[in-house]
């Protein structure tokens, strides 16, 4: 503001408008939908003119959420991806640290059964029997899952990676009880099929995935000590899911708003429809247990 030569303020002289959100600074910029003093840090451009903070949120609250082609939400960055990714690398740190923990949360049929522990069916996803184990799955998730991850959105993609995991798992207790295993191979395999099933839906060229799915289940039947259970599981579950998501429900002429409560409602009922398909399998792998 304005001062005398004796440092008092100017009579009349105008008060410097600050920063509603800095009061501490001046400024003559102005938010041009509030009209409210904002500083340079807190201008937020706009298409016409430049808004506060403030404004710029309130604005998006009125905004329809962008949807993919799928009924997700358009999802910018690929968070879910990362979470997962950074889940599996603090399980193998975990894991070098208490070697037990492979016993304790591995996929054992026997254990799951007999103890009751049926989180053993999700919890292996995030071991490893080896850096090399772990490096090729973590490649395969960060290169797949974002793809799938962009186009079914995060609550689709994150239900489609756990109930693949799921499905390696109840597949092993069913056929290999016995057996103690290990690592995300099954989500892993369900994003193939996704990304098969996404394709096809999209009518891209899908020539390079198959390829790299024929590949892989090659070294899935010809190295040993690779549990193809997990691998057919997850990969059956992940290409009923995709399938589910990209094809359901059938186009038809109602509003877009309508059908997008439809097609939400179609995959709710789909991925509950995958769950119970999930848990009956692993009461049946029981019931096989019991005999």
């Amino acid at each position: 503001m304005a001062s005398s030569p004796t440092g008092g303020t100017e009579p009349g002289a105008a008060a410097v408008p600050t920063c509603y959100r800095h009061r501490d600074r001046e400024t003559y910029l102005r938010c041009s939908r509030c009209d409210r003093p904002i500083c340079p840090d807190c201008i937020r451009e706009a298409p016409v003119g430049q808004h506060c903070p403030e404004c710029v949120a309130e604005g998006r609250r009125g905004m329809r959420q962008a949807r993919t082609v799928f009924g997700g939400r358009v999802a910018d960055r690929p968070l879910v991806t990362w979470v997962l990714l950074g889940l599996m690398g603090l399980g193998f740190v975990a894991q070098l640290a208490v070697p037990q923990l492979v016993g304790l949360l591995g996929m054992s049929g026997y254990y799951a059964v007999v103890d009751g522990q049926w989180y053993r069916l999700l919890t292996a996803a995030f071991l490893h029997g080896g850096v090399m184990h772990l490096l090729f799955n973590g490649m395969a998730l960060y290169v797949l899952g974002q793809q799938v991850e962009t186009v079914l959105g995060h609550a689709r993609y994150l239900a489609l990676w756990v109930l693949s995991a799921v499905g390696g798992s109840v597949l092993s207790l069913l056929v290999v009880p016995q057996t103690m295993s290990v690592g995300a191979s099954g989500a892993i395999f369900g994003l193939f099929g996704a990304v098969f099933v996404i394709g096809r839906r999209l009518r891209l060229d899908t020539r390079f995935v198959v390829g790299l799915l024929a590949v892989n289940l090659l070294i899935t039947f010809l190295v040993p000590n690779i549990s193809w259970t997990g691998h057919i599981g997850g990969l059956v579950t992940g290409l009923l899911l995709a399938a589910a998501y990209a094809y359901l429900p059938p186009g038809s002429g109602r509003p877009g708003a309508a059908r997008r409560r439809g097609q939400a409602a179609a995959h709710a009922l789909a991925t509950a429809g995958v769950v119970a398909l999930l848990a009956a399998g692993a009461v049946a792998g029981t019931a096989l247990m019991g005999l």
